[in-house]
């Protein structure tokens, strides 16, 4: 799913609200999620999932397409864990 058409489900559900307000929101949602991030702080949305940041240590790695070595400098990379509830609905058991 696009955000595009997580907007427009959002806006099927809320009709009273102009699309451009629900797409503000959407991005808003987005935006937070980010800058929290980069603060590396946790988020925690309830029966949903936990958004993370995992240090990733330099490493030598391939290139799939050419077989060449490539060394892989540090980073930092986001991680999302799935809240039990969602893995339960996403699996049918709920």
């Amino acid at each position: 799913m696009t955000k595009n058409e997580l907007i427009k489900k959002v806006r099927v559900k809320c009709k009273i609200y102009p699309q451009r307000d629900i797409a503000l929101a959407v991005q808003a949602i987005l935006d937070a999620i980010v800058v929290a991030l980069k603060k590396n702080d946790r988020i925690e949305i309830r029966g949903f999932g936990v958004f993370t940041v995992r240090e990733r240590k330099s490493r030598m790695a391939r290139n799939p397409k050419s077989g060449a070595r490539v060394a892989l400098k540090d980073r930092r990379v986001a991680f999302f864990k799935t809240g039990k509830d969602l893995r339960l609905r996403v699996d049918n058991r709920r």
